[in-house]
Parts: C-alpha cells; sequence; structure tokens
C-alpha cells in the first residue's frame, strides 16, 4: 500500500510541477488542478440537484438584459481570440498538417500561451449557458449533451493552457471561436424577438463539420513525421471526439431528420357506473 502511495505522490508531482509549462504557472485557475475539478464539482451540483430543487417552487427568473449583455460580451471575446490565433500562428508559421508547441520566452511566444490561458477562462464562462437554463426553468435543456460537453471542454482546456499552450490544439479554438461567434449571435438575436427559425439546424450542422475537422486534423499526426508534437496528447481526444460526434449526430437525426410519425389518439373518457345507469335511462327508445 505504502508502495502505491509513493507512486501515485511521483506521479502527482511530475503532473504538477514537473511537465507543466512553467509559463503559466501562475496564472488564475492553472496553478493546480484542484480549482477547475472544485468547479466543475458545484457546477453539476448545482445544474443536476441543487438548482432544480431550488426552482422548483419558484418562478423562472427573467434574465433577458442580463443574457444579451452575456451574448454580446461572448461574440466579442470570441472574435478577440480568433483574431489573435489567426495573427499570431494560423495565418503565419503554424502548419495545418503539424504545429509544434513553442516553449521559449519570445513575446510571440508568451502571447500564445496568454490567449490559450483565455481561451480556457471562456470555457469556464460557458458554464453560465447550463445556469441560465435553469434559473429560467429550461432544465428540459440540461441534456447529458450539454453539461458533458462543457464540462468536458473545460478539462480539455485546462490541460491544453497547462501543458500545451499553443501549436496543434489551437487549431480546435480556432475553429470553436467562430462556432461561438455565430451561435451566441443566435441567441442574441432570439432574445430580441428577431426571426432565426433557420439558424439553429446549421448552426448544429456546423458544429459537426467542427468535431469532424478537429478529429482528422489530430488523427493526421498519424502519419505525419517529424512533428514535433506529442502523437499520444493529440490521439488521447479521439475517443472523446468519436463520442461527441456521435452524441451530435444522434441529437441531429432525432431533431431534423428522423420523422415524427404517431396515430393521434382521442382521450378516452371514464365514468363511473352510476353515469352510465343514468345515460342509458334518459336515452328515449325509437318507436317503429
Amino acid at each position: 500500500m505504502a508502495t502505491i502511495i509513493r507512486k501515485i505522490v511521483k506521479w502527482y508531482i511530475l503532473m504538477n510541477e514537473d511537465w507543466p509549462d512553467p509559463r503559466n504557472n501562475d496564472r488564475f485557475m492553472l496553478s493546480s488542478p484542484w480549482p477547475g475539478l472544485t468547479l466543475l464539482g458545484f457546477y453539476l451540483y448545482f445544474v443536476l440537484n441543487f438548482g432544480p430543487k431550488f426552482m422548483a417552487k419558484r418562478q423562472p427568473f427573467k434574465l433577458d438584459r442580463i443574457m444579451q449583455l452575456y451574448n454580446i460580451f461572448q461574440v466579442l471575446i470570441n472574435a478577440y481570440i480568433f483574431y489573435n490565433a489567426l495573427t499570431l500562428g494560423w495565418l503565419r508559421d503554424y502548419s495545418y498538417f503539424c504545429a509544434p508547441v513553442d516553449y521559449s520566452y519570445t513575446p510571440r511566444a508568451i502571447e500564445v500561451a496568454r490567449m490559450v490561458w483565455i481561451y480556457f477562462l471562456v470555457k469556464i464562462l460557458d458554464l453560465l449557458d447550463t445556469v441560465f437554463f435553469v434559473l429560467r426553468k429550461k432544465q428540459s435543456q440540461v441534456t447529458f449533451l450539454h453539461v458533458y460537453h462543457h464540462a468536458l471542454m473545460v478539462l480539455a482546456c485546462w490541460v491544453c493552457a497547462r501543458y500545451f499552450p499553443g501549436g496543434h490544439p489551437t487549431f480546435a479554438g480556432l475553429l470553436n471561436t467562430v462556432i461561438h461567434m455565430i451561435m451566441y449571435t443566435y441567441y442574441l438575436l432570439t432574445s430580441m424577438k428577431i426571426n432565426t427559425n433557420s439558424w439553429k439546424k446549421h448552426i448544429t450542422q456546423l458544429q459537426l463539420v467542427q468535431f469532424l475537422l478537429v478529429g482528422f486534423h489530430n488523427i493526421q499526426l498519424l502519419w505525419v513525421e517529424d512533428c514535433g508534437f506529442p502523437l499520444w496528447a493529440a490521439l488521447l481526444q479521439a475517443p472523446n471526439h468519436l463520442f461527441i460526434i456521435i452524441l451530435f449526430g444522434d441529437f441531429y437525426y432525432k431533431t431534423y431528420i428522423k420523422k415524427k410519425t404517431g396515430i393521434k389518439t382521442m382521450p378516452i373518457k371514464t365514468i363511473t357506473k352510476e353515469e352510465l345507469f343514468t345515460e342509458i335511462s334518459n336515452k328515449k327508445p325509437k318507436i317503429l
């Protein structure tokens, strides 16, 4: 037992002290895994347990103005990250086949690491989507897909900000910021009572395309030689990409493709024996 404990401690020291990128060591929420895990614990407890119970006998909160400001901020912060992702890397020397992380202390490398940290903080902010659902008593929208996706994005982005702040993994963030700019614009317009009925289907399509492109972007490292980015780190995400594609694909199929069939039946009215006897007694016999 003592040997197992020593190995666990050794691995924890390696993961928390030796392997992390020292440039991001002192940034908020990155010094250790515990702040992020604690936050996710509170998030899951609130949206799945405490929140629904708290709202059970209360009227939905009216959060229209708050959500409009939130959506505007989301559009702006995602546009800011997207612009920096292009100008710092993907329009410069980043290769779409493989882009190693630059761990140097050059101004550009440090700025890239900072942007990955900001992107991680935005994924924490995204958790408010679910909180708003709960406070507005829209618990039916707190699906497994929604909660799983939001929680896992926080974990995945923490890993990237802590260990791989730049290079290959930022391709996913590049695409995701575009999707989120569109998505939060849709939410904003919807809250302003502007007709956006056709947007939802296309946003789901874009999300599916995003996951397929990111999955392929990681898998291609199998045949790219001398990449400089660890293959295991990219392939570790493969099961999650496959799972999320299945979940989003299932949602898309059930929502937009599957034909809703079924025979509508009239509700059956139940009556007592006394009511039946009275009804029969009141009927006049036909005279032939």
